[in-house]
């Protein structure tokens, strides 16, 4: 059975209206597919976490300290979509790759959240992938794919069906500074390890369940295919 690791952002998971139907949704998405590969689902802060980081941040609180916090967020996170899962993943977040791996022979899902300050979810979800040889790296975002600039900044940018490895790294070296509670498509980090191990990536739009659905059991989806030549189909 494939492994398959998702990155799902903060606020696809918990969007801020009509929250626990999306969570139901959601969960009944990840318990379906679960019966055909083996999935790990890293989930983020979102707007959550970045309103205690931008509060935070206001009142004096060091960087270190701020992440630490939205560390917090992504793990009330994951004990929430754990919940909807109905006892198919752990209750509790996996804190290492070594315990998600454990867990993997446990549960049909393995959740996780963030693990220390630095490193975002996307980061840790690219290295479990390698940790646990999966196939291939899903980015569930609030956006439907991997443009040539920011799209919220850049109406003319373009959208992006296929990158190489190394464009997305030199897409994401723009934002490459560190700071707690970022808010992008994919972390330049998370996109070097990626490039590194040379793992196939889809980033997608987490809100379109359709696309999401494709892109974990990889079939056909809405949203752009990073591997290492823009034709692949990984």
């Amino acid at each position: 059975m494939e492994k398959v690791v998702v990155s799902l952002g903060g606020s696809v998971l918990v969007p801020g209206e009509d929250d626990a139907r999306r969570i139901r949704a959601i969960a009944a998405l990840f318990r379906e597919v679960s019966t055909r590969v083996k999935l790990f689902v890293v989930t983020g802060g979102g707007r959550i976490a970045r309103y205690y980081i931008e509060t935070g941040r206001a009142v004096g609180m060091g960087e270190k300290a701020l992440d630490e916090m939205g560390i917090v967020v992504t793990q009330l996170n994951a004990r929430l979509l754990a919940g909807a899962l109905r006892g198919r993943a752990n209750r509790e977040p996996a804190t290492s790759y070594r315990e998600a791996a454990r867990l993997a022979k446990r549960f049909p899902i393995v959740v996780m959240a963030g693990t220390r300050p630095g490193h975002t979810t996307d980061r840790v979800a690219a290295s479990l992938a390698r940790y646990v040889g999966a196939a291939r790296i899903v980015n569930a975002t609030s956006v439907d794919g991997v443009y040539s600039s920011d799209p919220s900044e850049n109406p003319q940018a373009s959208f992006l069906p296929r990158v190489t490895f190394e464009e997305l790294v030199r897409l994401t070296r723009a934002s490459a500074s560190w700071k707690a509670g970022p808010s992008v498509v994919f972390d330049p980090v998370a996109a070097r390890v990626v490039a590194r191990d040379r793992t196939p990536l889809r980033v997608v739009s987490g809100r379109n369940l359709r696309a999401l659905r494709g892109a974990i059991l990889g079939t056909p989806f809405r949203g752009t295919l990073v591997s290492e030549r823009p034709g692949d189909r990984a």
